[in-house]
């Protein structure tokens, strides 16, 4: 038999229970406006109380959410929104994302290795330390200068506000491959709008100065050493004559020069920054190490540069991968030239206090 719609006083309390009532035997339209309050439903604990919302994991989100929506996050333990085309958070916490998540030490650390998307949500996020490093240059060919270390720069006990910051991660400059040719420059790192670091200068071949950059690259016979940017790097060695080609600088100390006191040697790399963001501690921006003439010693390079070259079985080595060491310089035994290495890529670490 059919019946009117229920009223808000139709029914006793506690009358009707899930087991009185068939899937379905109920819809909007047999229910008057404003009939139910909340003493009628579960989810409204009472009218000066609060409302239990639904609860559940990111992945239980509805799979056809819309605008209004609201629920409580078991995995992030916040309070959610759907707005704007994405759940937003509600809570007056801050709720991070981004890179390769670990702890160590009391933090929690985001590190990113290639290009990604940092986020916050919720309050701003204090107390942040992050590092930033771009890539390091290629060395030159033949006696050459190495390349300079990625830009780096630290800060400690900052404030990020709520939203996307865009990682852009740096690659490794190309060392030279064709006789007497300059490497290329690394490139630059991004963090958001919060920081740019510049890739590191190219080191110099044969007769050439090395290149600007983050650290600046190595010259060769007789150039200069590429500039440094201020607060991210040093200048490169230059070279003494035809010799050996200058170390490429990095991030705290400038690169040696190459054929020192008349010898064909090249210099050593200029000395990067040791930190532990990572949990661990890294040596990061260091410069590559310029190449040698007729078989005298390379230059060595520093924090996670290359070391330069001598013969065809003593080659330049890169600069270690997501540190931004620069690439060693090639060297030249008799009229034999040997190619530049490659820069190291950069790297962002994030991270806070858990």
């Amino acid at each position: 038999m059919a019946i009117d719609k229920l009223g808000s006083n139709a029914l006793a309390s506690d009358s009707v229970t899930s087991a009185k009532i068939a899937p379905d035997a109920v819809v909007t339209a047999d229910i008057d406006d404003d009939s139910i309050t909340y003493p009628k439903t579960s989810f409204a604990d009472s009218a000066t109380g609060a409302q239990t919302l639904p609860t559940g994991t990111t992945a239980q989100r509805p799979g056809s959410s819309a605008n209004g929506m609201i629920r409580y996050n078991t995995t992030l333990n916040v309070t959610e929104e759907y707005r704007d085309g994405s759940w937003k958070t509600l809570s007056s916490v801050s709720v991070t994302s981004g890179g390769t998540t670990t702890t160590s030490g009391g933090y929690t650390i985001h590190t990113f290795t290639s290009s990604g998307t940092f986020s916050i949500s919720g309050a701003a996020r204090t107390g942040v330390d992050y590092l930033v490093v771009a890539g390091g240059g290629g060395g030159g060919s033949r006696r050459a200068g190495g390349g300079g270390g990625g830009g780096m720069v630290n800060a400690t006990n900052q404030t990020l506000n709520p939203g996307d910051y865009t990682i852009t991660i740096g690659a490794g400059g190309a060392g030279a491959t064709t006789d007497t040719n300059n490497g290329v420059v690394g490139g630059d790192t991004v963090f958001g709008s919060v920081q740019t670091c510049n890739g590191g200068g190219y080191g110099g071949g044969e007769g050439k100065a090395g290149g600007n950059g983050g650290s600046g690259g190595g010259g060769s016979d007789g150039q200069g050493g590429g500039n440094g940017t201020s607060g991210q790097g040093n200048s490169g060695g230059t070279s003494s004559g035809s010799s050996g080609g200058g170390g490429g600088g990095g991030k705290s100390a400038s690169g040696q020069n190459g054929g020192t006191a008349g010898t064909n040697t090249g210099g050593n790399g200029g000395a990067g920054l040791t930190l532990a963001y990572s949990g661990s501690s890294v040596a990061y921006a260091g410069g590559g190490g310029g190449g040698s003439r007729d078989n005298a010693a390379a230059g060595s390079g520093a924090s996670g540069g290359g070391n330069g070259g001598v013969t065809s079985s003593t080659v330049a080595t890169a600069g270690a991968a997501n540190r931004g060491g620069g690439g060693g310089g090639g060297g030249r035994q008799g009229s034999a030239p040997f190619v530049g290495a490659n820069g190291g890529s950069g790297v962002v670490v994030i991270r806070y206090l858990t």
